[in-house]
């Protein structure tokens, strides 16, 4: 029978008083999916399924528009890409997978 004390961020032994660090928890992997349910990657191109205005501006991203080599972020929109020279943020259910 083992003596082994858990500690929040260690583990101690009773009969000899040796501590270890707890191993840390892997990071579960953010998957992030189009309108269609493929799996997106860094690096990979989107296309627009519908129009959607920009913030800021009278204009708007027109269904269709392919992106740059996207990139993905934590937040609220997942997806940060360049679509006509234009740092955008987009949410990954109004794209596809190019």
């Amino acid at each position: 029978m083992t003596d082994v004390a858990e500690h929040p961020d260690r583990w101690e032994c009773m009969t000899c008083g040796h501590e270890w660090e707890k191993a840390p928890e892997a990071e579960k992997a953010r998957v992030v999916k189009d309108a269609h349910g493929t799996v997106l990657a860094d690096g990979d191109c989107v296309i627009l399924i519908k129009d959607l205005p920009l913030k800021g501006s009278s204009g708007a991203l027109k269904g269709g528009t392919k992106t740059k080599p996207i990139r993905l972020v934590d937040g609220d929109h997942e997806i940060a890409c360049k679509i006509d020279g234009v740092s955008v943020g987009l949410k990954a259910c109004y794209v596809k997978k190019a």
